[in-house]
């Protein structure tokens, strides 16, 4: 469950999305879901005040800690890569149930793993939707499908927990060989699909014996975050047109 949001300017409205998470954990207990939330840094002031939000995150971990649950740190674009990841190990010094989102499109990112699993992180690993320059990223399908790969086979070697947040067959197809090749426990993994994007194959690899953890996003700042997925890729327009017909019956 990830509250829509980001690249906040206040601490009020910071504090205001803490309180948004606050309630989408208490709900998680409440109808005893299977499910974890999953944060935008900027939406708890990452941009404002590095300090504050920390503070923010502890207060979403301790509380899901006291629920047995999980937070996800999700990666935004590059100007905050570094912060992200700096507060993520920051927490997770403290923290067992905090996990953090790296993207396959951007160059840097193996390097960041390579440090990462060092730290034991529990990943998702996704190929990433925003715009960046080709300086830092991968621009043609096949590079960051091999970057996708390598980063993937680079976690699991090293005993990763890795969620494989993709909707790209091949990548599926990619993560299943490996899994296969390495004989990868099932509890090292998990598939990771939108809600309402690609069913039928999410319902495949679920049946073929697999975890698949459903992402749904929702909230008042909607518009944004679809404009990011129809940049990167266009197809996705029917997805989210179906989903908003869906909610109006």
């Amino acid at each position: 469950m990830d509250v829509l949001g980001e690249a906040i300017n206040n601490k009020e409205e910071a504090a205001k999305t803490k309180l948004d998470c606050f309630e989408i954990l208490d709900a998680i207990k409440k109808h005893k879901l299977n499910a974890n939330l999953s944060i935008k840094p900027t939406s708890l002031g990452l941009s404002i005040d590095k300090k504050f939000c920390y503070k923010q995150v502890t207060e979403l971990l301790e509380k899901a800690k006291k629920f047995k649950n999980f937070v996800r740190i999700d990666m935004e674009d590059s100007p905050h890569t570094d912060d992200t990841i700096e507060l993520y190990l920051k927490l997770k010094k403290k923290y067992s149930n905090v996990g953090i989102v790296v993207q396959a499109y951007l160059k840097r990112t193996f390097d960041d793993v390579v440090k990462l699993n060092k730290k034991g992180a529990h990943y998702r690993l996704c190929k990433g939707i925003y715009v960046e320059p080709a300086e830092i990223a991968f621009k043609k399908k096949k590079e960051v499908r091999d970057n996708f790969v390598n980063i993937m086979e680079l976690m699991f070697d090293d005993g990763n927990y890795v969620g494989i947040a993709t909707h790209d067959k091949y990548l599926i197809e990619s993560a299943y060989e490996m899994i296969k090749r390495k004989k990868i426990s099932h509890k090292q993994y998990e598939f990771q699909m939108l809600y309402g994007v690609k069913e039928n194959l999410r319902d495949k690899i679920n049946a073929d014996g697999n975890l698949i953890r459903v992402y749904v996003p929702f909230g008042e700042k909607w518009y944004s975050y679809s404009i990011r997925r129809l940049q990167e890729n266009p197809n996705m327009a029917w997805h989210i047109a179906k989903s908003f017909l869906t909610l109006g019956r």
